[in-house]
């Protein structure tokens, strides 16, 4: 079955019950149990929802996995991986990720004292250098956040195996649609669902994918005990955002890759970070794991102040946090997604004040160049 048809049929998308078009939202937070010494699938919606499991189910499919477990956010559903570790432990990560991300680990497993090294994405000889006798994870985002690093994820992945360490991939930024990790030998698979997953900018979501049992049942006692459980009214809403997850991927990339090239040839612009561009770093070995760019870019103007004049003075998009909506939206990393690191943090892995992140929509993309450009003189 291709993707397109996939996101639409290859899992249950209508109720058996009633033949509704649409799996129902069942807002309950307790079952009746008509018999208390027979084990009951469904008995309190901390444990176990149907309508959450719907969703789960949908995203497992799309990602080539047996098992998924649905959060109450994206973060939510990282510290849910993050916290598989233990005191003594130790975890190499991407250097350039998500904010939050660097957030849990430098805030929350410190207190655990689970040590943590992170390394330059290439080449990958970096990944096994860091590997110590009590290493226990790898985790990688590729392309990154905000500056769309890329990490080859086969090759980490065999080098994780190879020392029997559980490898993990946020694949949020190119979605099932884009690539699959768990393919090329991941153990986990994080999404924020919050973003292109749903992509309607309406709910806050994430998704943990594995086809590994132990970890799954792992990772579903730690949300029972903890609560980050994901409302009904949200797994429902996903749900919906992910029928059309082919044709919205398809039309934002294809927007993204002419804005990435009016951009780099922008006078106003210094650099531009998309993996369409020949000049991108990486962008042979994502060719080679990804099926599409994605449609996150970011770029570089000339000093702050130029930023501080372009956020106010375009007019489509919207200027803000988050991404994968519909609509095209801008970001200011440096504020923003990575404000929990340091400024010489930030400015290592290239997040500057000069970097905007944007998520590109499926506007008419003449519309969208327009009023860059006039943003921009």
């Amino acid at each position: 079955m291709n993707i397109n048809t996939k996101v639409l049929h290859g899992y249950p998308m209508i109720d058996e019950k009633t033949g509704a078009s649409s799996i129902p939202k069942v807002q309950a937070s307790t079952y009746h149990q008509s018999d208390i010494l027979q084990n009951q699938k469904y008995t309190y919606s901390r444990f176990g929802n149907p309508t959450v499991e719907a969703l789960e189910e949908a995203v497992a499919v799309l990602e080539n996995g047996k098992y998924a477990t649905a959060f109450s956010s994206g973060v939510a559903a990282i510290s849910s991986v993050l916290l598989q570790l233990s005191s003594g432990d130790h975890i190499v990560l991407c250097k350039n990720i998500y904010g939050g991300t660097y957030q849990v680990v430098i805030e929350l497993l410190e207190k655990f004292n689970i040590e943590y090294t992170f390394v330059e994405e290439s080449p990958t000889e970096n990944w096994s250098k860091a590997i110590r006798e009590n290493t226990k994870m790898i985790y990688l985002e590729t392309p990154s956040n905000p500056t769309l690093k890329i990490t080859d994820i086969k090759a980490v992945a065999k080098i994780a195996k190879d020392n029997g360490i559980i490898t993990v991939c946020d694949n949020t930024f190119m979605t099932p649609y884009f690539q699959n990790p768990l393919k090329l030998g991941v153990d986990l698979v994080i999404h924020s669902g919050t973003k292109f997953l749903n992509g309607h900018s309406d709910v806050i979501a994430g998704l943990v994918v594995t086809n590994n049992l132990f970890l799954f049942e792992s990772i579903v006692k730690q949300r029972t005990i903890l609560g980050g459980i994901l409302g009904v009214e949200d797994a429902w809403l996903l749900m919906r955002g992910i029928k059309t997850l082919g044709i919205r991927m398809e039309r934002s990339e294809h927007n993204t890759q002419l804005l990435a090239g009016f951009l780099n040839r922008s006078n106003q612009v210094k650099k531009v970070y998309h993996p369409s561009l020949n000049s991108h770093k990486g962008r042979k070995v994502h060719k080679s794991q990804a099926r599409g760019f994605g449609s996150v870019l970011s770029f570089e103007l000339k000093n702050s102040e130029a930023v501080e004049s372009f956020l106010s003075k375009v007019i489509l998009p919207l200027v803000g946090v988050s991404l994968g909506g519909v609509e095209t939206i801008l970001s200011y990393p440096w504020l923003m997604s990575h404000a929990s690191l340091t400024k010489e943090e930030r400015l290592e892995r290239n997040v500057t004040p000069e970097l905007i992140r944007l998520s590109v929509g499926i506007e008419d993309v003449a519309d969208l160049i327009m009023d860059i450009e006039q943003a921009l003189q």
